[in-house]
């Protein structure tokens, strides 16, 4: 069973998301923040992150930045869950393998497509998709 690590300080949006990923045959682990998401991620990787930008104690951007710096070869994908997918985001994730945005309102059956396509092809599929600069 795949395991997704949600990260978002709104309850309802990670409630919402638990009930259609576990629906969906997935295991969920939950944070509330960045640095709780880390901690975890630490302790425990999962085999993907979806995490929101705008966040307290530590946002989304610091959260793969941190991932980025302590674990350079990390196998999980990435998936940036924000209302704002605009291009100053996609110019600090470019550094950054393995990720790719999904845009607030997420629609459940939209992201269970992404999450079947990139655990069964190993690949993205979204527009906003970021690989290594080289």
């Amino acid at each position: 069973m795949k395991r997704i690590l949600i990260v978002d300080d709104e309850p309802h949006v990670i409630r919402v998301m638990r009930l259609a990923l576990e629906n969906a045959g997935y295991s969920v682990e939950e944070a509330g923040n960045g640095q709780q998401a880390l901690e975890k991620i630490r302790s425990n990787p999962p085999d993907l992150l979806i995490s929101d930008i705008d966040m307290p104690r530590m946002t989304g951007r610091e959260l793969c930045s941190r991932i980025t710096e302590e674990m350079p070869d990390r196998k999980f994908g990435i998936y940036i869950l924000t209302a704002r997918a605009e291009d100053e985001h996609r110019s600090w994730s470019r550094a950054m393998g393995n990720l790719d945005f999904l845009e607030k309102p997420v629609s459940i059956r939209r992201l269970l497509g992404r999450l079947e396509d990139f655990f069964v092809n190993n690949r993205f599929s979204g527009e906003r998709q970021c690989h290594p600069s080289r």
